[in-house]
């Protein structure tokens, strides 16, 4: 009985694998090659990548918050390469804080900030994380912080 059962159920798998699409439907997308040698993934130019140096400290500590007052985060960097450095873009690890970036790209030896608003909100010690995503060596990707410690509202 089981034999005729396990039989019935791969004949069944058979035939439903065999059946042929419908006129309208869509063949199943091509799944891409992981074999290296017979597709090559294109690469970055890394010709136009700079070096980028932090002035202020990535992980800035603030202490003692007051709950709900906006504060604004700088951190200060200087474009220490030989090709024009490009802020790609700069994203918030929560909707607490609002990252903004500079809009140019910044010459060799320009300086420039990386600026957050902090919202206040939240209770107790808090970490938060601004990344910024650069055409910078060794890597194009920066985590910027900050802490604080913001005091429970008395209800």
């Amino acid at each position: 009985m089981k034999q005729i059962l396990l039989l019935t159920l791969l004949f069944s798998i058979a035939v439903i694998g065999c059946r042929e699409l419908p006129a309208n439907a869509e063949a199943p997308a091509a799944v891409p090659s992981m074999d290296a040698s017979t597709e090559k993934m294109p690469l970055e130019d890394t010709t136009q990548f700079t070096q980028l140096t932090w002035l202020d400290t990535t992980d800035q500590s603030l202490g003692k918050l007051t709950a709900g007052k906006e504060i604004e985060i700088k951190w200060r960097f200087k474009n220490t390469g030989n090709k024009p450095l490009i802020i790609e873009g700069v994203t918030a690890s929560c909707g607490c804080t609002i990252p903004e970036k500079p809009e140019k790209p910044l010459l060799p030896a320009e300086e420039g900030i990386i600026k957050a608003k902090f919202n206040g909100s939240g209770s107790g010690y808090i970490v938060k994380q601004v990344h910024v995503v650069a055409n910078t060596n060794p890597s194009k990707n920066h985590t910027l912080s900050f802490s604080g410690e913001i005091p429970a509202q008395k209800q």
